[in-house]
């Protein structure tokens, strides 16, 4: 199996300082070995009938579950959920193995 996805999609609560929760997250998984990268964006495109409030995407890739499940478990991230948690108004989450289709070249 190759690499482990989680990709959380949110929407801040309006009086939430995001830089501040922002620069928490990049702390976190500069302190997790587990995790093998991290990105980040903000909507600037989307309708907002299609986004539905959603303002934020975090992807973190792991080279397997087994790192996933250590992540979460990690005393770093437990600590942080509750930080993360009280910031947000709306949150989808999906864990997923990856599977990699090679564009043509």
């Amino acid at each position: 199996m190759g690499e482990f996805k989680h990709l959380v999609i949110v929407k801040f609560k309006e009086d939430v300082a995001v830089e501040e929760v922002l620069k928490g997250m990049e702390k976190l998984v500069s302190e997790v070995e587990s995790v093998k990268s991290f990105e980040w964006g903000q909507d600037v495109e989307s309708l907002e009938m299609l986004r539905q409030g959603f303002t934020h995407a975090f992807l973190m890739t792991f080279d397997k579950k087994e790192d996933f499940t250590a992540f979460q478990s990690h005393p770093n991230h437990v600590e942080f959920s509750a930080t993360f948690s009280a910031a947000i108004d709306k949150i989808v989450l999906l864990d997923f193995p990856a599977h990699v289709v090679k564009a043509p070249a």
